[in-house]
């Protein structure tokens, strides 16, 4: 069924927005023409493709659409480019991209050069929660430690970051944290609720999971910091622990364990000179940082 570039172009505004009247401010037109033209591609496609929620939200019919409204409007961008540069003047395709927060902190920005005629989109999400915003749609790749193909897309590794469990010396002194049989019922700093690698480490070290309390600090740099402060042990990238090790500000529980993440490079199986750039740049980026696969 065929959709209306202006149409696919309202979806993509109105989910990206959350509301008609924001979506109708963005295209400079009425929110009742916002409304009927997405009554209009419901109408097309025999589905519901929106909840009219707030914000709005896709459904799975509108993830699909929403999908193939950001390869259209994608494609599009990059003719207009391609033509404005033939004129000499500059243009920008939008690009969102799923990146985990360690990858983002240690070395995705830098694998990503300013001049690539794109503006990006991150989202942070967890390395394996990253496909569900290519599956709706959300991002056109994503950084993931899913090795399995998301449907339409395309996957190649990218190698594996490596973790260190830290603690502060005097939090080691306090909790006895370098004795195994102890460091389960130590306070213990997680990201989020979906971060593992702290019960992965334990699992590995004593077969069981943690007893202790545990913090929630949702950004990698202040996870860090916690763990730096002594608010509890954590699992930290190699880059980011390295200073601390050698300055003996951490101190390593069980260096002998690393824990590894394996990454990968999930993108739009889609003939796209930019995305095709912009997966050359993340290559190389994980190349210089990652260790190899």
């Amino acid at each position: 069924m065929p959709f209306q570039f202006d149409h696919l172009r309202t979806l993509t505004a109105l989910v990206e927005e959350g509301t008609f009247e924001a979506a109708a401010r963005r295209l400079h037109v009425t929110s009742s023409a916002v409304s009927q033209r997405v009554r209009a591609m419901e109408q097309a496609a025999g589905q519901v493709l929106v909840r009219r929620t707030n914000p709005v939200l896709p459904t799975e019919a509108g993830d699909a659409v929403l999908r193939h409204a950001r390869q259209v409007l994608l494609l599009d961008q990059e003719v207009r480019s391609e033509l404005r540069s033939v004129g000499h003047e500059r243009g920008h395709a939008r690009v969102p991209l799923a990146v985990n927060a360690d990858s983002l902190s240690t070395w995705f920005l830098e694998a990503l050069p300013p001049g690539l005629g794109a503006v990006f989109e991150l989202h942070r999400e967890d390395e394996e929660h990253t496909t569900g915003l290519l599956r709706s749609g959300a991002v056109m790749a994503a950084v993931t430690s899913t090795p399995e193909a998301v449907q339409g897309c395309s996957v190649e590794p990218l190698g594996s970051l490596r973790y260190q469990a830290v603690c502060a010396p005097d939090f080691a002194e306090r909790f006895g944290a370098t004795d195994p049989r102890r460091l389960p019922d130590a306070p213990m700093v997680n990201f989020d609720r979906k971060d593992d690698l702290q019960d992965r480490f334990l699992r590995d070290l004593t077969g069981g999971g943690s007893r202790g309390p545990t913090h929630y600090v949702p950004a990698s740099e202040d996870f860090a910091r916690a763990v730096l402060l002594g608010w509890g042990w954590g699992v930290i990238p190699e880059h980011q622990c390295a200073e601390g090790l050698a300055s003996g500000a951490l101190v390593p529980l069980a260096p002998e364990l690393p824990v590894e993440v394996r990454l990968y490079w999930q993108r739009w199986n889609l003939r796209s000179p930019l995305l095709d750039e912009v997966t050359r740049h993340v290559r190389a980026g994980a190349a210089a940082h990652l260790r190899p696969v």
